[in-house]
Order: C-alpha cells, then structure tokens, then sequence
C-alpha cells in the first residue's frame, strides 16, 4: 500500500510498502527512513538524499534529477508498480529528455508555481493521479485546480492506493496538511 500525506507546502511523507520517506522537508527529519531535500547539501547526514543519481533502498527506487545545473533536485520514487515523481519548486520546464527520464509517472506532485506551465506538464505527464501543492499563493493554486477539474474539491488528510490506479481519466487529490 502507499500513503501520502501532505505536511505542509510542498512537504509531503511518503510511506511505499512500509518504507518511510519525506519529501522536500525544511530541515531532514530524523524519524523519517529517508528525507529527500530539493536542494543539495554538502554534507548530508545518513537517510538524506539531497543529490541527482540512483538510490536503491528498502525495495524502493529513487532517482534524483538535477535542475538549473544541479541547484536544485526533483525525485522519482517506484517500486515494481507505480511511479510517484515530486516535482521540486520552482516548477522546473522539463526537456524532452528529462520527460523520457521521468518514465509513464502513475503519481504527479506537483508545485503549484505557475499555472501554464503545471498545465503544459500535467499534459505531458499524463498522470492517472495528480496531487497539487499549494507553494506560491491561493490565486495560482486555484487556477491549477480549475484547469485540473478539482475546483471546490473536498480536502483529504491523506491519499491511499490499495488497489490499482484510475483505469480511465484522472483523480486529483487535495491534501490538507497534517497537525
């Protein structure tokens, strides 16, 4: 089973069949299995993954793409199923090449920092589950939910895949963060 769970802003923690991870925390966090930052650290304690490359842990793929020359890092989380990718903020215009590195993404997280460009990406994507993050202002997000068909949507305080995913269309999820 997977779990997500919206921490606030563009932070979110991830549980993928018992692995623990926290995705674009402020500071890594030390309960989390693993802490995936949005920016590279020099000196990244044990658990935190904050640079573009593979990692393999606890059955779960994760691979860290670079963007504006690696000063900043988006990630891509699968098991043998679903593809989840955390898109970092500011919303990165992906080349060609970065889109056919994401892969057919299952789960897009996106940060709702620019209205055109989220729409230009969820297009792209063409994910069967979209999770929007509030991170710039209302207006934007509201634009993003409008143009995703989720406008007035009810909040969720976390979102479970048990089964499969949407077979036909797509599920818009808004999280509400957790206390």
């Amino acid at each position: 089973m997977i779990t997500i769970t919206s921490l606030g802003g563009q932070s979110l923690k991830c549980d993928m069949h018992g692995t623990q991870v926290v995705v674009f925390p402020n500071t890594p966090d030390a309960k989390a299995g693993i802490s995936l930052m949005g920016a590279p650290m020099e000196e990244a304690p044990k658990g935190v993954i904050s640079w573009p490359g593979e990692y393999d842990t606890g059955g779960v793929s994760i691979r860290g793409m670079g963007h504006e020359e690696g000063q900043r890092v988006s990630y891509v989380m699968s098991d043998d199923s679903v593809r989840i990718a955390f898109l970092s903020s500011p919303l990165p215009d992906l080349s060609d090449v970065e889109l056919e590195h994401l892969g057919d993404i299952s789960i897009l997280c996106l940060p709702a920092d620019d209205t055109k460009l989220a729409q230009k990406l969820i297009d792209e994507i063409d994910p069967r589950v979209l999770i929007p993050l509030p991170t710039k202002d209302e207006k934007t997000f509201g634009e993003i939910l409008k143009f995703a068909g989720a406008l007035g949507k009810e909040l969720q305080s976390d979102w479970k895949l048990k089964g499969g995913l949407p077979m036909e269309g797509r599920e818009v999820v808004i999280l509400k963060p957790s206390k």
